[in-house]
């Protein structure tokens, strides 16, 4: 008889490391934010991304208010953003009191489009108001297409911070996720491919930036021998513990990648024959994580809408989720400008997200994909019983 335990989107995957560095923490009673073990946790980050600098702070949404604060962004400014995202990569900007500017995915990596940028940043130029910063994100575990975008952004002076939340372990061209652009930050929320539970990291290869970070980041408190404060700073510090914990999670990320990846191929041969289903494609200029294995469903073809699935997928106690609605159509963005072709919209439509944690049992992915499978029959004889009663 098949189990029916909840079956989770994205759920934390311990390595078993993770209880002995913690200990090392008690043991040494570094327990403040501040410690040796946050300081190993922020070097080992920039071994793995290739970069010189890092600060752990406690979110991701942290890491870039503090890269947005030190460009000193402010009102009346513009800042572009991916417009297929998470709030998150655009709240900072608002926090700043600058608006966002919202541009459209390409179809190859569902990320930001190149082109739509280059229009969007002539049309400004003429108007002699280009954006203070370029905001990129790697969506979905799958970095953007770094190169042009940085490109055609440095041809007007302009700054490209690239949203690696998602996309820690994977890579772009001859350089990993995150090592592109003036800057780039990662979350290690708990649902994301390492957790610390809670935090982030900034990172980059500008001393300058990350040093000034650090100092926002611990309230900008002022080298005196008390407490003196010329700037506003921030309580975004990671803890010593948590920090712990990430030096665990990463040991084991190129086998939550390779898992992860797993469970892509899992999902693509169980479901590839099926008319309607089809994949995020993976862009021929790097690896993708797969942090989320995400579908699109043509309910013309599958016979049923993406919603009909979530449904009951939800139903069968199992965690989906529709993708990243695109933030030019927040409500909170309704009045920002956006650059757009439909790309994000029509993906928003079609896209679910289907669970892919790291430690997924065959099992798990079996129930996922029979319910999916169920859902185009259901579907069927849902639309036959609505033609009977129009007859």
């Amino acid at each position: 008889m098949m189990s029916n335990d909840r079956i989770y989107l994205s759920p934390p995957h311990l390595t078993g490391g993770e209880q002995r560095y913690v200990q090392e923490v008690f043991a040494s009673n570094w327990v403040a934010p501040a410690g040796p073990h946050l300081q190993k946790f922020e070097q080992k980050v920039c071994e793995t991304v290739g970069v010189h600098y890092a600060v752990a702070v406690n979110s991701g949404t942290a890491a870039l208010h503090l890269a947005l604060r030190h460009l000193g962004i402010g009102a009346g400014d513009e800042v572009f953003c991916s417009t297929l995202s998470f709030c998150a990569s655009a709240n900072p900007i608002v926090y700043e009191g600058a608006r966002p500017v919202f541009i459209d995915s390409e179809t190859s990596s569902w990320n930001m489009d190149p082109t739509l940028l280059s229009d969007e940043l002539k049309a400004c130029s003429r108007r002699n108001k280009l954006p203070r910063a370029v905001i990129a994100v790697d969506l979905f575990g799958q970095s953007a297409d770094m190169d042009p975008i940085i490109e055609v952004a440095d041809k007007y002076g302009i700054p490209v911070i690239e949203d690696a939340a998602e996309a820690l372990g994977a890579t772009y061209r001859d350089r990993m996720a995150g090592a592109s652009g003036w800057a780039s930050f990662f979350s290690f929320n708990g649902n994301k491919i390492l957790t610390t539970s809670g935090g982030g990291i900034l990172c980059s290869n500008n001393k300058s930036l990350i040093e000034h970070a650090r100092f926002l980041a611990c309230q900008a408190r002022d080298p005196a021998p008390h407490y003196q404060h010329s700037q506003i700073g921030f309580n975004y510090r990671m803890s010593n513990v948590l920090a712990a914990v990430g030096i665990a999670q990463l040991e084991a990320l190129e086998e939550r990648v390779a898992s992860r990846r797993g469970n892509f191929e899992y999902y693509r041969a169980q479901l590839d024959d099926v008319p309607g289903i089809s994949f995020m494609p993976e862009a021929p200029f790097g690896r993708s994580n797969r942090w989320l294995t995400v579908i699109l469903i043509d309910p013309n073809e599958f016979g049923a809408t993406r919603e009909d699935v979530w449904r009951r997928l939800n139903e069968q106690n199992i965690e989906a989720r529709p993708i990243w609605k695109p933030l030019h159509l927040q409500p909170v963005f309704a009045e920002c400008r956006a650059r757009t072709r439909g790309v994000a919209e029509a993906l928003f439509t079609q896209g679910l997200c289907l669970p892919s944690g790291s430690a997924a049992t065959a099992s798990q992915l079996r129930r996922v994909v029979d319910c999916i499978r169920d859902s185009a029959k259901s579907g069927d004889q849902s639309q036959q019983t609505d033609d009977r009663q129009a007859a």
